[in-house]
């Protein structure tokens, strides 16, 4: 890529989290029987009149605030026609040239260096129905069927400025935005139920251009690792094209997670005409500024201020503060350890390892943890006392998981405390050096880091009940090593 700079721009839609739809009363739940949650309004019929969801509202001024945007005192609702099955009016209610909210930014953290990725606006709008294809793909179907269950569910659309230069910027651009709208609430952020979704638009341009390369649109982009992988595959295809001496052709592009390919799904020649005008059957949206104000003091502490006070706070390295924080849930599951045990680094060491493993194991998130915090800050406890080894705490982990029963309880039962006696150590040191005349001679020849290996035959033979402290001290003393 010597050559050639990447100029990558995200359209993201996300459902918002609403109990009903954005201009009706109908229910958002996921999973309901298709077309068991529609309405006259919903579903387009003639003579019946949309009404404006307060919360939604609330909802999108939340995430403009989260995005350092302006929020619009004015805004207009408009049509936007289209014809898609999925679309019963055949156009969508949405916001055109005057969106709630605009001139945003999201900050980020690349190695040392902070990248500033503009938002140029966040509009609301209704949410269109969803078209099961009967094949593999929308590319090999041989018939569809709708569910008008998702028509007129509240999103907001999130367009950035054209200000990302990477396919790896893109998917960290999306895990931040991600986390913003989960801390805020605004949305559940499900990609796998659909309330996070992404088009991406990429174009090349000669590296000190200052004109924008033709794009391409890419679409059917499912997770964040597809949003990566598909623009990596299309960085690679369009350098090729544009080194043949050829021109990338302005289109939409399908992207292929089986095959690892984008296809050309329709060309884009001439702009799209959405023949958009002004919703004559809702009124300008007008916002108050205290509205504004109060719906700000109701905003948690965002993600990278939360990050910085772990830091200064507790004292944790930056690397651990971001990933307690990437999640508003495991921020607040290491805060509650905390308040029991007061030793910062012992609990974030635990959480990021052996709890966030379990959980990922599991598919859950820190708020359905089997093992709350309490009782986390329980195992913790034990380790600071000495009643049970760092080996022997992730035993007792896993059990606490599987039985739901208390740390303390487990260890008794399981005869798990940790020795820390002379006596009861003697025979097992004695033994480990009798069977181990080598490292045994090389502690004695000066190379003390053999100590280790033996230390870790003893808590071997202790099943990870000894006492490594005093099993080192015990073996430093018998072997004569300061």
């Amino acid at each position: 890529m010597a050559d050639w700079e990447v100029v990558i721009g995200l359209e993201i839609h996300a459902e918002l989290l609403t109990k009903s739809k954005v201009f009706c009363g109908c229910s958002t739940q996921f999973g309901g029987t298709p077309n068991s949650q529609v309405c006259p309004v919903c579903l387009g019929l003639p003579g019946a009149l949309p009404v404006l969801n307060r919360k939604a509202v609330e909802l999108a001024i939340k995430a403009g605030l989260a995005l350092q945007c302006n929020i619009n005192q004015y805004s207009q609702f408009d049509r936007k026609h289209y014809f898609y099955p999925d679309l019963p009016k055949a156009y969508q209610i949405s916001q055109n040239e005057l969106p709630v909210c605009s001139d945003g930014k999201v900050e980020l953290q690349m190695g040392e260096t902070v990248r500033e990725i503009g938002i140029q606006r966040v509009h609301l709008e209704e949410e269109a129905g969803k078209s099961l294809h009967a094949g593999d793909s929308i590319m090999s179907a041989a018939y569809s069927l709708l569910d008008y269950n998702r028509c007129g569910i509240a999103l907001i659309e999130i367009v950035t400025e054209p200000d990302i230069r990477s396919p790896e910027e893109a998917r960290l651009f999306l895990e931040k935005l991600k986390t913003l709208l989960e801390y805020t609430e605004v949305s559940d952020c499900k990609m796998e139920e659909g309330s996070l979704r992404c088009d991406a638009n990429i174009s090349l341009r000669p590296i000190g251009a200052s004109s924008f390369g033709v794009k391409s649109e890419i679409k059917n982009l499912n997770s964040f690792r597809a949003v990566q992988r598909a623009l990596e595959f299309e960085v690679e295809r369009q350098k090729a094209v544009l080194a043949a001496g050829e021109s990338v052709l302005p289109e939409t592009r399908h992207w292929d997670e089986a095959q690892g390919m984008t296809f050309s799904m329709r060309s884009k020649e001439k702009a799209a005409d959405y023949r958009y005008f002004p919703e004559p059957n809702l009124y300008p949206l007008e916002i108050e500024p205290g509205w504004v104000e109060s719906i700000k003091a109701e905003l948690p502490e965002l993600p990278d201020a939360r990050r910085d006070r772990f830091v200064a706070a507790y004292g944790l390295p930056i690397y651990d503060a971001d990933v307690l924080t990437t999640s508003r849930d495991l921020a607040d599951y290491f805060e509650t350890c905390m308040q029991e045990v007061k030793d910062a680094k012992l609990v974030s060491n635990w959480v990021m390892g052996e709890v966030l493993r379990w959980l990922k194991a599991h598919g859950l998130e820190a708020a359905e943890s089997p093992v709350r915090p309490g009782e986390l800050a329980g195992l913790l406890r034990l380790i600071q006392e000495n009643v049970v080894s760092n080996i022997v705490a992730k035993e007792v982990l896993a059990e606490m998981f599987a039985s739901g029963k208390p740390a303390a309880l487990i260890v008794e039962e399981k005869g798990w405390k940790q020795v820390s006696d002379s006596g009861s150590l003697e025979a097992m040191i004695e033994e480990v050096l009798a069977d181990n005349p080598g490292p045994v001679a090389d502690v004695k020849g000066g190379k003390t880091k053999a100590i280790g290996f033996l230390v870790g035959q003893v808590m071997k033979a202790s099943k990870g009940t000894a006492n490594p402290q005093k099993v080192n001290e015990m073996l430093r003393d018998k072997l004569q090593v300061k």
